[in-house]
């Protein structure tokens, strides 16, 4: 089991950039696939990016490609997700998830079993 905590989300006007990290506990965090997601009010949880376990694939939405980067750092246990080139449309709460799928990059929500409490973005006009 794993216990995931977000941070670095708050208020920056549109063109601005915020790095999202999120900690993971235990030994094992290398052995997880993570992702990010994303809810807007009133909207579903969206697939936001992703990365395997050793960092060397990635996966992003159409909507973040070129402006979002996933990294992760298995050495601190923790992944980052690197937004640049902020838009009003990215305002939402951002998640972390790890998960034990087989696949390299899990996008689907339902292949992540551990959520962090997730992390409020929001993007001024």
């Amino acid at each position: 089991q794993v216990q995931l905590v977000e941070s670095g989300g708050g208020l920056v006007q549109a063109g601005g950039s915020l790095r999202l990290a999120c900690a993971a506990s235990g030994r094992t965090f290398s052995t997880y696939a993570m992702g990010w997601f994303r809810q807007a009010p009133g909207k579903e949880r969206e697939f936001v990016a992703a990365i395997s376990r050793s960092g060397s694939n990635t996966n992003y939405a159409d909507s973040v490609k070129g402006r979002f980067t996933i990294s992760r750092d298995n050495t601190k246990n923790t992944v980052y997700l690197q937004m640049n080139s902020l838009k009003p449309e990215d305002t939402a709460v951002y998640y972390c998830a790890a998960s034990k799928n087989l696949r390299s990059v899990v996008v689907a929500a339902g292949s992540y079993a551990y959520w962090g409490q997730g992390t409020q973005v929001t993007v001024s006009s």
